[in-house]
């Protein structure tokens, strides 16, 4: 009987060749650092959710107060103060001193 030389043949799937391995590799390498990169950016984004609402509440309590004042019948308390603290209006006799010796 004749024996028939069969060769080996190599397969030629899909993920079968070096090339296409390290396409596959690099992909699934390049899908981690996208998915690292999105939860970083996330918590970067709620730390800054925070920081808003931080403020948030900030001007809701000076807007409460501001309600407060203009519902009262004593404006110009209000207006006396604001000239004085915020503003740095003093009445014409008054005398101001300020400490110069902490700067």
């Amino acid at each position: 009987m004749a024996k028939k030389s069969r060769k080996k043949q190599k397969k030629t799937g899909l993920f079968n060749r070096g090339l296409t391995k390290l396409v596959a590799i690099a992909a699934i390498a390049g899908c981690a650092v996208l998915i690292i990169a999105t939860e970083r950016d996330c918590a970067e984004k709620e730390r800054e959710l925070v920081t808003v609402q931080n403020k948030i509440e900030a001007y809701q309590t000076e807007n409460s107060e501001l309600q407060r004042v203009l519902e009262s019948d004593d404006m110009s308390a209000y207006m006396e103060k604001v000239a004085v603290e915020e503003r740095g209006y003093a009445y014409p006799d008054e005398r101001r001193f300020y400490d110069t010796s902490r700067d």
